[in-house]
């Protein structure tokens, strides 16, 4: 089986857990801060908090800006359910954004109409978080337009998108919002095993976020409510959780750190030669918007299912048959039945529903060989023809 998506691990990234294992600390050491700067001098941004997952970082995020309940939160329906889950978290209300038919991200036309009416309802967001589906970059400068205008925060969910850039500039700088999330999936572009962090360039938000991944602790005597007893003294001052990094994860994530270019550069490769011998089958390639670079997590088609003759399962069916791994991001989130249950149909975003009726992602990681990649391609040619 040719998986959809996989880690690549060098001798280095091994022998830098190694180093590790053999220092004396596992957990709360020099690496996790090592990790974060890496990260925050790459993307330009002040602040980085490092955690055990995007999906942790997306609920301390919402909690840094205050979202709780009363409180609107909206994203894109195609997306991993974290996206939507981290506002309920909070005890927040959940709403989609109907995606561009292009990108497949968050639509900006669709915002500002959804938008136009909550104003009128009395139902605006405390908080917007675009998803940069498949590394792709969000419109970010319009959504940012709109949220002074409107007075929502913004959380981007940059999960699938490290290494990429915006209007030249790297993602996760949070030039045009308040908090910028990074996961470290194993399938993502680089990995700590499990792992998210958290961008900003408030140092409030960052320094409450901090907070909030190590039980609402912390041992800064100018957050405490008085003087320490002594040298020992922490404060609990917030309900955290238990969210932190390891320096094991840390350690792997830093030495991905210095190849996260190489494998970007790779991936679109990857892309180019995919566009190329896909441009006469019946699948639409994605399209990518001049403004970004992408991370190229995802590479998703769209089947022509008019041209095709048969349906998207059976295409998916016979490619899984064949030994090519291939996936389908996302399910709209609005379809799972927790949400079902919420009240929300499978009306609700018309263009999330003719994404969802032919979409395909593709094998995409840097180790994918070019003989394999021409087996993806000549599988998808015999699959779909009539």
């Amino acid at each position: 089986m040719i998986p959809y998506g996989r880690q690549d691990i060098s001798e280095a990234d091994i022998q830098a857990v190694v180093d590790v294992l053999r220092s004396d600390f596992l957990t709360q050491g020099p690496a996790v801060p090592g990790f974060e700067n890496a990260v925050a001098a790459y993307c330009g941004a002040q602040h980085a908090i490092a955690v055990n997952s995007a999906t942790s970082a997306l609920h301390i995020a919402c909690l840094a800006l205050g979202v709780g309940p009363g409180d609107w939160v909206w994203t894109s329906p195609i997306t991993f359910v974290a996206s939507a889950n981290c506002a309920l978290y909070c005890g927040a209300q959940v709403d989609f954004v109907d995606i561009d038919p292009r990108t497949y991200n968050l639509s900006v036309e669709y915002l500002t109409a959804k938008l136009t009416q909550a104003e009128k309802s009395g139902t605006l967001p405390k908080v917007v978080i675009p998803v940069h589906l498949c590394g792709q970059p969000c419109d970010m400068a319009e959504i940012h337009a709109l949220s002074q205008r409107y007075g929502f925060k913004i959380i981007e969910d940059a999960s699938h998108a490290i290494g990429g850039r915006y209007k030249d500039e790297p993602i996760g700088n949070c030039c045009y919002s308040d908090i910028t999330v990074f996961s470290f999936h194993p399938v993502k572009i680089i990995t700590t095993g499990e792992g998210g962090m958290a961008m900003t360039n408030d140092a409030q938000l960052a320094k409450c976020m901090q907070r909030l991944r190590s039980h609402g602790i912390t041992r800064d005597t100018t957050e405490m409510t008085h003087a320490p007893d002594g040298p020992w003294y922490y404060q609990q001052i917030d309900l955290g959780f238990n969210y932190r990094m390891t320096d094991m994860q840390a350690a792997l994530g830093l030495s991905q750190m210095q190849r996260l270019d190489e494998f970007v550069i790779r991936r679109h490769a990857i892309a180019k030669q995919y566009d190329a011998l896909l441009a006469d089958s019946p699948v639409v390639i994605p399209w990518q918007h001049p403004d970004s670079y992408s991370g190229l997590h995802l590479y998703v088609i769209r089947l022509k299912l008019g041209e095709i003759g048969t349906t998207h399962r059976k295409v998916f069916e016979a490619l899984r048959a064949a030994g090519i791994g291939v996936n389908l991001h996302y399910i709209p989130v609005y379809r799972q039945p927790y949400y079902e249950q919420m009240g929300f149909k499978a009306i609700h975003c018309h263009e999330a529903e003719k994404y969802y009726a032919e979409a395909l992602s593709l094998p995409m990681y840097p180790g994918l060989t070019d003989v394999q990649q021409k087996e993806v391609i000549t599988t998808i040619y015999k699959t779909t023809s009539k």
